[in-house]
């Protein structure tokens, strides 16, 4: 099976999405749902419109979409869920610069989002294992 990745960004009045994968996929709506819902309306545009030998190789059989958010989104997207100062905890990068993530004053380097990853890779592992 075919995983489509799909990264998804936050702009200023909406969400976007394009395919790293895939040429030809690209979405948009005011929400992460919106986006999704939209991803397959355009797969099934493709599908409609394009003879088959035209689509992409990726939805021509069985294929798994995966929605990515890149570091300043999720970072947006969660705000309400996850404080700073626990970032901060978990990522070890200090609350302003994760604000200045957040509020897209500043781009995180390679390294610091791979800092974000794993934090928040490990933290999933632990809270997964203590749920009852």
């Amino acid at each position: 099976m075919e995983k489509i990745i799909m990264m998804v960004e936050k702009t200023k009045d909406f969400y976007d999405a394009y395919s790293e994968n895939c040429d030809g996929i690209y979405a948009a709506g005011d929400s992460i749902d919106a986006v999704k819902k939209d991803t397959e309306e355009a797969i099934r545009l493709i599908k409609k419109k394009l003879p088959e030998e035209r689509w992409p190789k990726q939805i021509r059989g069985e294929y798994e979409l995966v929605f990515k958010l890149d570091p300043q989104s999720f970072l947006r997207y969660f705000k309400d869920c996850m404080s700073l100062a626990g970032l901060e905890r978990i990522t070890g990068i200090n609350q302003k610069q994760l604000s200045a993530y957040l509020n897209n004053r500043s781009k995180p380097r390679k390294r610091q989002v791979e800092r974000i990853n794993d934090g928040l890779h490990r933290f999933a592992i632990e809270l997964l294992s203590t749920i009852l």
